[in-house]
């Protein structure tokens, strides 16, 4: 239970990051103390589905992304690579494209 209150906290606060909120502007929005979601990003308290959903809107994210990150494809994101989707999660837009001009630059030199 406390692996998923971590991955359910981290998520909380890469959309956050993502949407360039603050804790207090996200608590402000959802409706719950900042407290609360400090405590929910750093895992050390859960949150029941009426606050999940409500977290979900003033994140604008639909609930589920608030569990796990997920391929197209459906299938579930593992190690390394679900780390690294989570962290992207939590980058600006202007950050994630210049992230992708140097993956770019990177995979060229590569071949």
């Amino acid at each position: 239970m406390d692996d998923l209150r971590r991955r359910f906290g981290r998520l909380v606060m890469a959309h956050r990051k993502r949407a360039a909120l603050t804790q207090e502007e996200l608590a402000e929005r959802a409706g719950v103390s900042v407290d609360t979601i400090s405590k929910i990003e750093v895992g050390a308290t859960g949150a029941r589905f009426p606050m999940i959903e409500r977290i979900a809107t003033a994140l604008n994210v639909d609930p589920a992304e608030l569990f796990t990150a997920e391929l197209p494809s459906g299938t579930l994101q593992r190690g390394a690579f679900r780390d690294l989707t989570v962290r992207l999660a939590g980058l600006s837009e202007p950050d994630l494209q210049w992230l992708t001009g140097v993956i770019d630059a990177a995979l060229r030199n590569k071949s």
